[in-house]
């Protein structure tokens, strides 16, 4: 099934042409360029149609029979089953599927457990912190007295010891493990050994590799994290929201009254159901096959990326994820990021440990949803050299892009 077929653009074409071609040009630009941001991927005609179902219709604060509106029975019964999914996917004695996106998540999980004032270790801002991780702009930086951990200067993993010490020294009410742009596996058992020295709450920010977790290709933070927060898109391939699990059931009472009535009014149960949907398709082999490939397509990436000149952080990855410096090729990472946007090669900046200079950030969960392979990443790293080198063309290699993609289309017909 296509998703063509799936939208319901006949019926925007006569209400809403201007609308109609808007839509259908985004299906082209994602079908005819390369989707390498990190946080993106290509969610199943399934998943689409929950979101473009009935269920966004219905209103339905509180949770499942609590609701604070009536005509809530079917939609109970959606979010209890997406409720049930997670839990069985993830191992979690408890989880709330009505966070909106990750960082409300985030949000509810400091609404639960902190108050303000409060202080917090999490990776900085310049380590590949999120936003809601302390930065001045955010909640998170305005509420909570934030300290941040790094990484080492010369591999670039998170510097345990620094961890360890700041820890110590500033007796943080919780700390945070979970990055934006940190390629490798993070030691959920040394930070839940830290927590417990200092008697702080662990939260996991796994929004980047909770779609690995699913697969088992990354490790759980559950077990460990007092609570952990991600989203159900990026690798896992679900709607674009957010989700909470907890290891124990101790805290959900708190957690669900910090998401309703605290941080969010009422649930989006076409989201939710699309959320159940993408729970049922990460829970088949299938979907583990899909992350593992996701993973070999991320290191071979990240091993030709190096071979063509660019410096990758850590020296590789172990996740979807990839961060390089350009600046070998004699580019900085924002003029690489508008030049291969021109040749249809789309990703993020991102900032580079100890570096003044602005990186590239870029994700192999897409390409693979679409069943590209090893060819097709030498493919991507030689073109990404090339126009980075000035030695190919961005017109040319836009034509190439386009030839690539036309063999992979995310949706075929």
């Amino acid at each position: 099934m296509s998703v063509t077929s799936a939208l319901p653009t006949d019926v925007l074409r006569q209400q809403d042409p201007e609308l109609a071609e808007i839509l259908l040009g985004e299906l082209r630009r994602q079908s005819t360029s390369l989707q390498l941001i990190a946080a993106e991927n290509f969610t199943s005609p399934a998943v689409l149609a929950a979101l473009g179902s009935p269920l966004a219709n219905k209103y339905a604060e509180g949770y499942p029979g609590a609701r604070h509106h009536g005509g809530c029975e079917l939609v109970d019964v959606a979010e209890r089953l997406a409720v049930e999914r997670a839990k069985a996917l993830f191992g979690a004695a408890h989880a709330n599927v009505q966070a909106h996106s990750g960082s409300s998540a985030v949000l509810a999980a400091y609404a639960a457990l902190l108050r303000p004032g409060d202080t917090v270790l999490a990776l900085g801002l310049h380590s590949g912190g999120h936003l809601t991780h302390g930065s001045p702009a955010n909640f998170s930086g305005r509420w909570f007295d934030f300290v941040g951990y790094g990484v080492d200067a010369e591999t670039g993993l998170i510097d345990h010891d620094q961890v360890r010490h700041l820890a110590r020294n500033h007796r943080p009410k919780a700390i945070v493990c979970g990055s934006i742009a940190y390629p490798r596996h993070i030691d959920y058992a040394f930070f839940r050994e830290v927590a417990d020295e200092v008697g702080a709450y662990l939260i996991a920010d796994a929004a980047h590799p909770i779609g690995l977790v699913a697969g088992g290709a990354a490790p759980n933070p559950v077990p460990y994290a007092d609570v952990v927060c991600a989203t159900t898109h990026k690798v896992l391939r679900g709607p674009r929201g957010g989700m909470i699990l907890c290891g124990t059931p101790e805290l959900a009472e708190r957690i669900d009254r910090a998401v309703f009535p605290f941080t969010q009014g009422g649930a989006q149960m076409h989201t939710i159901a699309a959320k159940a949907v993408a729970f049922g398709e990460a829970a088949g082999p299938a979907f583990a096959a899909y992350v593992h490939r996701v993973v070999a397509n991320a290191r071979t990436l990240a091993a030709l990326l190096e071979a063509e000149g660019f410096t990758v952080t850590t020296g590789g990855t172990d996740t979807h994820l990839i961060t390089v410096d350009p600046a070998p090729l004699g580019v900085d990472g924002r003029s690489a990021r508008g030049r291969l946007a021109a040749a249809g090669i789309v990703l993020d900046c991102c900032v580079l440990p100890h570096d003044d200079g602005r990186g590239l950030r870029l994700g192999t969960a897409a390409v693979t949803t679409q069943g590209m392979g090893e060819p097709e990443m030498a493919r991507i790293a030689a073109l990404m050299a090339g126009v980075l080198r000035g030695t190919v063309e961005p017109a040319r290699a836009r034509e190439e892009v386009r030839e690539l993609t036309g063999d992979f289309p995310p949706y075929p017909a």
